[in-house]
């Protein structure tokens, strides 16, 4: 089978006019953060679009070992949320009411679909956060939170359900200058080269998959049993493709991260809320108890933690190793086939 065979169905393409940008650096937040920002390819029939980091607090409740936690902040806020650490550290589970298997799902999880400038209402579902490493050096990391996510189907079965996601692109700059990105892929992900990449003028794409959001650097369809290898067929199987293009930006807090104290600070032309950032808790769910498994994986799983956990300090593009940045897109020839005929 030709690899261009396992490029995702042909849909019409709209291209949604981006916003332009007004001046956004400042002190601490350098314009060029915005200048090269990620723009996301949101799955056309996705269902699970970015969310509100206020309304995943507002239609849950602190619970550790499904029980709701003394003492709690209320109404629970960004503003309080580290508050927890306190009560229940890395235990307290943000548990949504009648549990992650309710029917019908609560409309909070399918989240808020971007307008035709890329905008998500007043929902804030993206976290701009900027590591300096000195000489030069800075990662922007952007951060996208989703109410709910999808898990693959494998032989008919499917795994990896769960309340709250996180996933982000970090992009590495020298002297300001773009040179690598970082796409999560689940509990991976790849790198490439700045210049390998599809982009509207500067910004590069970040293609999200259907459900699962992870983020690929095509359209297409991708393999990643094992962790790190985009593939064009296998048994986990994600997909992407240009269906509602999201610009995160335009509703996102931003902030510093000081890796040798480890400590946030907020945009310093705003007063972005910074205590949620240190939450040591888990967004969403627990795993149910007694949730089948087959091999240990199962359905319905915990929800993720939050962005201090995602190797913020990181040393190489990668936040493991070994470390490949790839200098080109693999299976070019599917996407082409696709920009062909959309």
């Amino acid at each position: 089978m030709r690899l261009t065979a396992l490029a995702v169905a042909a849909l019409p393409l709209v291209k949604p006019t981006i916003a332009s940008f007004q001046t956004r650096g400042t002190s601490n937040i350098p314009q060029y953060v915005y200048t090269y920002a990620p723009l996301v390819w949101l799955y056309s029939t996705d269902p699970y679009r970015p969310s509100d980091l206020q309304a995943q607090l507002d239609n849950t409740t602190p619970e550790v070992n499904w029980t709701a936690v003394a003492g709690a902040p209320s109404p629970l806020k960004l503003d309080n949320l580290d508050q927890l650490n306190a009560l229940g550290n890395t235990s307290v589970y943000l548990t949504t009411s009648g549990g992650i298997a309710q029917t019908p799902q609560p409309s909070w999880w399918d989240g808020i679909t971007p307008d035709s400038n890329g905008r998500t209402g007043n929902a804030t579902g993206c976290a701009i956060v900027i590591v300096d490493h000195g000489a030069g050096k800075v990662d922007a990391f952007y951060f996208y939170f989703y109410a709910y996510n999808k898990g693959d189907i494998v032989l008919g079965l499917e795994f990896g359900d769960h309340i709250g996601d996180w996933e982000h692109n970090m992009i590495r700059f020298v002297n300001g200058t773009p040179q690598a990105v970082w796409f999560s892929q689940h509990a991976s992900g790849q790198a490439f080269t700045y210049n390998a990449l599809e982009k509207d003028g500067l910004r590069p794409y970040a293609f999200s998959a259907n459900g699962t959001h992870a983020n690929y650097a095509i359209v297409g369809q991708h393999d990643h049993t094992i962790p790190g290898l985009n593939l064009p067929a296998g048994l986990l199987l994600d997909y992407t493709d240009k269906g509602v293009l999201w610009d995160p930006t335009l509703n996102a807090y931003a902030y510093t991260y000081d890796p040798v104290t480890a400590t946030f600070a907020s945009d310093t032309s705003a007063s972005y809320p910074v205590p949620w950032l240190n939450f040591n808790g888990q967004w969403g769910d627990a795993q149910p108890v007694g949730e089948p498994s087959i091999f240990g994986e199962a359905k319905y799983v915990a929800g993720p933690n939050g962005p201090k956990f995602k190797s913020l300090d990181r040393t190489n593009v990668c936040p493991s190793t070994p470390c490949i940045m790839l200098p080109f897109r693999i299976w070019a020839e599917a996407e082409a086939e696709y920009n062909m005929t959309t």
